[in-house]
């Protein structure tokens, strides 16, 4: 019995120093919660946090805005290299986050940098229609548009594109996921050589234990959750919505990452379990002591940087054994 109250202690979960000094100073500065707020106001604030929190972008010999072709007028795109010209090869898809209704090339601007910096491959960036304005499929039709365009080596990017890594964080993990199903199920010009989501939401969230946990203080909260689940109006018994609810079958490899504090990791674990039992490659990491969102506060949360660093090398070496 006297062991008692240090198996009580042994149930906090481990969060980081500079994570627990980001939500220190978020829980003090009282702002209100983007559901109170709305959308547009939601949008500045995420857009002010990436400029206050995130990293500086890296220097690339390309960074130029483009526009391809979808199903309701062009979506705007950026595109990036750290090349100014290069042989034939694979090309990066990038489906930013925000519960499909924040975030915007500018958000993801540093991100994308360092993606194509250290991948060392062209990356396209999607900014795809959000909802309230445009609820689903919206998103999904937009982001397999601009799968499909890339696949297409289209003249605008100078590049001959052999194979498609597609990306993407939270949403924008879950879109990754969703675009990739529809390229396995109707292909592209070139295949899908990699998948990799970034703390996606790949079901329910909420029927799990880290929902529970996590859904209040620990940046993402179960309320805002919700208002993203409204405001998006997906139908939801659609694969499309959430991609285990269809078949995860003939995937291709698959580089998965969780955080430890995430309302979504067991939606994302579940996710990559999914993987294992079908006999699909797949590295799976967990970052322990950090918070959904980490992949742009990288100046807020510094040790997210090597984890930011972790994945990227995972996705460059699953990439690296199909070219």
């Amino acid at each position: 019995m006297a062991d008692a109250p240090n198996s009580q202690a042994s149930t906090e979960p481990f969060v980081r120093a500079d994570v627990r000094g980001l939500l220190d100073m978020l829980k003090a500065m009282n702002r209100p919660p983007a559901e109170e707020v709305g959308a547009q106001a939601a949008r500045e604030a995420m857009r002010a946090m990436a400029q206050i929190g995130e990293a500086a972008p890296r220097e690339l010999a390309v960074i130029k805005d483009v526009a391809c072709p979808g199903p309701a007028g062009d979506i705007p795109c950026r595109f990036y290299d750290a090349r100014e010209s290069r042989e034939a090869g694979p090309a990066v898809l990038f489906l930013h986050g925000g519960g499909f209704v924040l975030g915007d090339l500018e958000v993801y601007h540093a991100l994308c940098t360092e993606f194509a910096a250290r991948l060392d491959l062209p990356v396209l960036s999607v900014d795809y229609r959000l909802a309230p304005e445009n609820p689903f499929p919206a998103a999904p039709d937009d982001c397999e548009a601009a799968a499909r365009w890339l696949a297409s080596s289209p003249a605008e990017l100078g590049r001959e594109i052999t194979g498609l890594v597609i990306s993407g964080d939270s949403a924008g993990g879950n879109l990754t996921i969703v675009t990739t199903n529809a390229l396995r199920d109707e292909p592209a010009d070139v295949p899908v050589l990699v998948q990799a989501p970034i703390y996606p939401v790949a079901d329910e969230a909420g029927q799990y234990d880290s929902y529970r946990q996590f859904k209040d203080g620990y940046f993402l909260t179960g309320d805002t959750m919700a208002w993203f689940t409204k405001s998006y109006a997906a139908d939801p018994q659609s694969p499309r919505n959430l991609p285990l609810l269809g078949d995860c079958s003939n995937a291709p490899a698959t580089v998965l990452c969780t955080a430890g504090l995430d309302p979504l990791r067991d939606s994302g674990r579940n996710y990559a379990a999914c993987m294992v039992k079908q006999g699909t490659e797949i590295i799976y990491l967990e970052f322990p002591g950090i918070i959904h969102g980490f992949f742009t506060m990288r100046k807020a949360i510094p040790s997210g940087q090597a984890d930011v660093e972790a994945f990227i090398d995972a996705v460059g070496a699953a990439v690296g054994r199909r070219t």
